[in-house]
């Protein structure tokens, strides 16, 4: 980052490390963030680093102290929280990796719930976090669902076709595939582009049916694969091209 560059508010605060870009968004909105003593309510105000100063709750935020951005894949297991730090002291998905690239202020993209498993990326790059989750995108996501009943083809039909769920949300067409298991219950591909929370198991319960496992397998261009749960790696320099690639961004960073 050039001391002569303008760059947003939000973006600023988020390669720092202070919150996501969403986060960030939120903290400055509230009032929370001074620029040069004055309180900035615009998400996206320009800052130039090394030059403006900025606070977030009377704190000094410096700018970003990585060069290169790091994009982390983890198998996050059950029973694990998809966020920074639990105030209930529950383990987090930043617990399983190590104390330097916690010292990274990583970040997961989107969650999983406590119950579910599977791939979740955690980078420090705001504009990829950003792409990801963002409705707009519609970035489609890959779940295994293990549920304890046989699913019959109207139920399939009915995720297809899109649905209502009880709450109120109309849920887009959901493509669905379905293999009956030995023990007879029913294992479920479904790939989801919505970002309605707890998607997956509110449509099922809505359809009368139990989940036993969920887990997400891929994400975009990338696939979980056998890497084993609890653990992590470094997505390859091929995984992040093709990741930008799907997202419209270049290797650098911009628009492509």
């Amino acid at each position: 980052m050039s001391e002569n560059s303008e760059v947003r508010l939000n973006k600023y605060l988020a390669d720092a490390g202070i919150a996501s870009r969403r986060g960030a968004d939120a903290l400055i909105q509230a009032g929370r963030v001074k620029v040069n003593g004055a309180v900035q309510r615009e998400p996206g105000t320009r800052v130039v680093p090394g030059r403006d100063e900025v606070a977030c709750d009377g704190k000094p935020v410096r700018g970003s102290q990585s060069a290169e951005p790091v994009y982390i894949m983890l198998h996050k297991p059950a029973h694990t929280v998809t966020t920074v730090r639990d105030p209930q002291g529950r383990q987090t998905v930043l617990d399983l990796l190590p104390r330097e690239l916690r010292a990274l202020r990583l970040f997961p993209v989107g969650r999983l719930d406590f119950m579910s498993e599977g791939l979740l990326l955690l980078t420090n790059d705001g504009e990829v976090t950003l792409r990801l989750t963002h409705p707009s995108h519609e970035h489609p996501k890959l779940y295994e669902a293990v549920v304890r009943e046989a699913v019959p083809e109207d139920a399939l039909n009915v995720m297809r076709r899109g649905m209502r769920l009880e709450e109120g949300e109309t849920l887009a067409p959901v493509d669905v595939e379905a293999r009956t298991l030995r023990s007879g219950g029913t294992l479920l591909r479904m790939t989801l582009r919505q970002g309605i929370n707890r998607q997956i198991r509110r449509m099922c319960r809505d359809l009368g049916l139990t989940i036993l496992r969920l887990k997400r397998v891929g994400l975009g261009p990338l696939t979980l694969g056998d890497l084993p749960s609890g653990k992590w790696r470094h997505l390859s320099p091929g995984e992040i091209r093709s990741l930008k690639t799907s997202l419209g961004l270049t290797q650098g960073g911009g628009t492509a």
